[in-house]
């Protein structure tokens, strides 16, 4: 047993990695994973890989480490198991975040998304957070954020495994003690169902999401543009060039914003639009139909996605008043175009979809929007689910 060092942002983390003589053609996993290299410790905590199933030939492989969900697997329309998240093959690259940074399937915490300069005020009190995302904070400060720590696992049968994370009050500059916990499920229906939940001794901010970067193509070496893509959504939050919202609440009628007939993204990714343009495809917030007053309806679809190639719709289920859709517009470009991934691929830009339930971004600093507050006492309690069938 080897011991690697990653330095993570200043704070020096011990990797032991353990030798891999599993072949993963000997792992009976339909996704090809080798569970060896997944088995290590991090930070003096054990990571391994968590395999869900049911008897309808979906297979989900999900590591402790940031909660990530590694692989994805469901049949297409041959019946053939399909893997349709991306990600990599081994956990030296998901805990190498200098070399191969990502924040592929994870569940994130403490706030998804972006506040803007990383600051916000609660109860009179100013915070100052982690600014990674130039003067931004996202998803709660990357590489020290929870997409990168070691959550406590407990398998529960062959379809349900719940991570827990304890956050100190002043993580990365968030108020309070956290207990938060993930719990993903695989029903018989082929849904990936996904519970958030968490509880705090101080007032504070919590958004919690998963990453997964969705092709249903079957071929994570292309564009996935030719995807069809719907949303149930009349409006969306525009945002400034560094990806953070205006404030403004606009109308996708008459835009490229609008998917509420579902097309496919090529049809509008390259628009002259300027939000579209800015960003150099999607990687905005919908403010969903499926929220009224108050109150998520999480048994109405609120976006879609289909491969004309695969035959695979996947319907997304939530009670969060927004999703983010980001296209993968970094994907290949510069150094990313390099790195190799599961299977050995490198990834072209735009070959994915990110579809993540969310409050809005910054939303601690537009009091008009829904809050993201959580007090002693209460309970936080975020609903997504993603339902995979043949269209």
């Amino acid at each position: 047993m080897k011991k690697k060092f990653l330095l993570l942002a200043g704070v020096m983390a011990t990797v032991a990695f353990t030798a891999c003589t599993t072949d993963a053609q000997q792992s009976g996993l339909l996704s090809g994973l080798d569970p060896a290299k997944f088995d290590t410790v991090i930070n003096e905590k054990p990571v391994k890989l968590y395999t869900l199933k049911n008897q309808n030939g979906m297979e989900v492989c999900i590591t402790n480490y940031g909660g990530r969900v590694v692989s994805l697997v469901v049949p297409d329309k041959d019946g053939k198991p399909t893997d349709v998240v991306l990600g990599f093959d081994n956990i030296k690259q998901y805990a190498d975040t200098l070399n191969s940074p990502s924040d592929y399937g994870s569940s994130v915490g403490r706030y998804a998304n972006r506040i803007a300069g990383g600051k916000f005020t609660l109860n009179g009190q100013a915070y100052q957070l982690k600014q990674n995302d130039g003067p931004n904070c996202l998803h709660g400060g990357g590489t020290t954020g929870w997409m990168n720590q070691v959550y406590d696992a407990e398998q529960i049968g062959d379809s349900i495994l719940k991570l827990t994370i304890k956050a100190a009050d002043g993580e990365n500059g968030f108020p309070g003690n956290v207990t938060a916990t993930t719990t993903y499920k695989v029903t018989s229906d082929n849904t990936l169902d996904m519970t958030w939940e968490a509880t705090t001794d101080k007032e504070t901010i919590i958004n919690q999401t998963n990453h997964n970067y969705y092709n249903l193509n079957g071929d994570l070496s292309k564009v996935g543009t030719d995807m069809i893509l719907y949303v149930n959504a009349d409006n969306f939050t525009p945002s400034n060039r560094l990806y953070i919202p205006t404030g403004e609440i606009k109308s996708v009628e008459g835009t490229a914003m609008d998917f509420r007939t579902p097309h496919a993204l090529g049809d509008s990714i390259n628009s002259t639009f300027d939000q579209v343009r800015n960003a150099g495809g999607y990687d905005h917030n919908y403010c969903l139909n499926t929220f009224k007053d108050g109150k998520g309806d999480d048994t109405q679809v609120c976006a879609s996605l289909y491969s004309p190639k695969t035959g695979i719709f996947m319907e997304m289920f939530t009670n969060e008043p927004g999703v983010q859709v980001y296209s993968g517009n970094f994907q290949g470009v510069g150094r990313d175009a390099t790195i190799i991934r599961k299977g050995g691929l490198k990834y072209p830009k735009h070959v994915s979809v990110c579809l993540e339930s969310q409050k809005f971004p910054d939303s601690p600093n537009k009091k008009d929007w829904v809050q993201p507050t959580l007090k002693p006492g209460e309970k936080y309690y975020s609903h997504a689910a993603y339902k995979f069938s043949i269209k």
